[in-house]
């Protein structure tokens, strides 16, 4: 997981597919399913924190 894309990925693993239109939209959408999933104990906390990081990054680029 090196990027947005990567961590779209990691969602599709658990059936998750985020798409709004409005790239913003996406991204908060994407770590409120992060964070659900960290929370339920099904990623674990490198995982967890790797996207979050990668989610801070794509959204201070808007």
């Amino acid at each position: 997981m090196k990027d947005f894309l990567g961590v779209l990925q990691l969602l599709k693993r658990f059936g998750i597919y985020v798409y709004t239109g409005n790239r913003k939209d996406d991204i908060d959408m994407v770590q409120s399913e992060v964070k659900d999933l960290y929370d339920n104990g099904l990623l674990m906390k490198e995982d967890y924190l790797k996207a979050v990081l990668i989610l801070r990054s794509e959204a201070s680029k808007m």
